[in-house]
């Protein structure tokens, strides 16, 4: 059974964020996927309190490098990021969003925000 902490977070999830090997800017990077599909939305980024409101609510919460602010998804569109699962990478420094997504993921209003640019990389399997 896990442990309460003062602010009421339990402390297994504060050490799950131990964990995570936060960069010289206290962020690391979040790669969001459609949990049935897998099919990969968004790329995202998260503080240590990003990423505990994440874990804690069940909602996707990111940190906003360029409005310097905290953004819980679909608060203003109404295209919500319900999480299913949260997993950490082999090296600790990135975290695999797995969400049941409402909506387009991309701000520019499409599904997900790697559906435009084809950086044309030859197919490796024909050669």
């Amino acid at each position: 059974m896990s442990e309460t902490t003062q602010n009421g977070e339990s402390r297994d999830v504060e050490e799950r964020i131990a964990q995570v090997a936060f960069d010289e800017r206290g962020l690391t990077p979040v790669i969001v996927q459609q949990w049935d599909t897998r099919e990969v939305l968004m790329l995202a980024w998260v503080d240590a309190e990003a990423l505990r409101r994440t874990l804690t609510s069940g909602r996707a919460t990111y940190w906003s490098r360029s409005r310097q602010e905290y953004w819980r998804k679909g608060d203003t569109s109404g295209h919500i990021q319900v999480v299913r699962e949260a997993r950490l990478d082999c090296d600790g420094d990135a975290v695999l969003l797995l969400v049941d997504q409402t909506g387009p993921a991309c701000h520019t209003g499409t599904r997900t925000c790697f559906d435009t640019t084809d950086l044309g990389a030859r197919d490796g399997a024909a050669a």
